[in-house]
């Protein structure tokens, strides 16, 4: 990966403590190309597990704090030259907003996870303090981060498949094909619960990585969508499948269904786009190749290092061709941009200069989710965006 080396983001991260999934990604994400320094954590909603798990990860003492609001009060007092940077949010989906909100009230710049906030109307105020305090904000969706998926977008900005015409993005899983959630099994029991998940469940947890990769690669934009979300699993109180039409600005037409009930599926992201001239198609568990439609010509396969790809998608690879790169270093190219941002003083303009999903992303996903959520309650199904 070929970005200059600059001094290390001081950063602190919020949730992600001892057993947490998301977390261990995030911090190996972070540190895996030597862009930051993690000096600061509040990282469990108890305090006593917090601050011990802060220590687990060596942090200093009194940069391992029982809560956020602590936190923030500590860095705060800091020196400008030694408080942190950046704060990472990566607890489950409720505890987003306020921290968020607060932290990017008081200058930091942020990194949150997906879905960004519960209701449109956090989101909507979340991206007003943004772009008041002019702040780098942003929301890991890290499927933009592979070399590929950049690949296919600046092939067709370039228009290498003509004018889009129909967009297919799907994303299956099976590990909630059973009530998993009645065993005490953390992940499945918080994204089942819509105190913490919020409105949406598998549309919510995956279905809006779907709608964030769409929009990535075509930049299309929805116009009105018809949803069918079903709870397969009896007593289940969200959505665990969900099947979706799209009708986009400019007249392409779209499919979008994610199910976590499909028995065997296990991160099985795929999309394929198809335009007047060509189309392309790629699959999140094969990243390293994305397949290419021409009309009148054979199909071809690129694949990630090699020098016949884009600028995007070479700035975003580290190894050699034939070595699997994946999942980690997505998300690690997500914050090499943000580090990239962060240092260019770019504020609120980073993800557009940068090329990372931002606040605006975030509110759209969001918005979606809900109209989403309202199109498989109505009566009239065709929902405007």
């Amino acid at each position: 990966m070929p970005r200059e080396s600059q001094e290390r983001v001081r950063l602190g991260m919020i949730g992600g403590g001892h057993g947490a999934f998301i977390g261990a990604v995030h911090r190996m994400a972070a540190r895996l190309d030597d862009r930051y320094d993690l000096i600061a954590g509040a990282l469990s909603s108890t305090p006593e597990k917090s601050v011990a798990s802060g220590k687990e990860l060596g942090l200093a003492p009194d940069r391992c704090y029982p809560t956020w609001q602590a936190m923030l009060d500590g860095e705060k007092a800091h020196p400008a030259a030694d408080r942190i940077e950046a704060v990472s949010i990566v607890t489950p989906n409720p505890p987003h907003y306020e921290p968020a909100k607060a932290f990017a009230a008081a200058g930091f710049n942020v990194i949150l996870d997906k879905p960004m906030v519960n209701t449109i109307e956090q989101a909507e105020d979340l991206l007003r303090t943004v772009r008041e305090r002019n702040v780098v904000f942003a929301v890991t969706h890290n499927y933009c981060g592979y070399p590929l998926v950049k690949q296919a977008r600046d092939m067709v900005a370039a228009g290498e498949i003509g004018e889009v015409r129909k967009v297919v993005v799907e994303y299956n899983q099976g590990w909630l094909a059973e009530k998993l959630e009645e065993t005490g099994q953390k992940q499945a029991d918080w994204r089942t619960d819509p105190a913490r998940s919020g409105v949406g469940g598998c549309i919510g947890d995956i279905g809006s990585h779907c709608e964030n990769l769409a929009s990535y690669i075509t930049g299309l934009e929805i116009e009105r969508l018809c949803a069918d979300l079903t709870s397969f699993i009896p007593g289940r109180r969200l959505d665990d499948d969900a099947n979706l039409l799209l009708q986009f600005k400019g007249g392409a037409r779209g499919v979008l269904f994610a199910s976590q009930i499909c028995v065997g599926g296990e991160n099985d992201l795929r999309i394929r786009v198809w335009g007047t001239k060509g189309g392309l198609a790629w699959h999140q568990e094969d990243p390293n190749a994305l397949l290419v439609h021409r009309l009148g010509a054979p199909d071809q396969v690129y694949r990630r290092a090699n020098g016949y790809l884009g600028k995007a998608a070479a700035r975003n690879t580290r190894i050699p061709s034939g070595h699997p790169e994946a999942f980690i270093e997505a998300f690690a190219n997500i914050y090499c941009a943000v580090a990239d941002a962060i240092r260019a003083g770019a504020g609120a303009k980073g993800p557009e200069q940068f090329d990372f999903p931002g606040v605006a992303e975030g509110a759209r996903g969001v918005k979606f989710i809900h109209r989403t959520v309202e199109s498989s309650h109505a009566t009239e199904k065709w929902t405007r965006f």
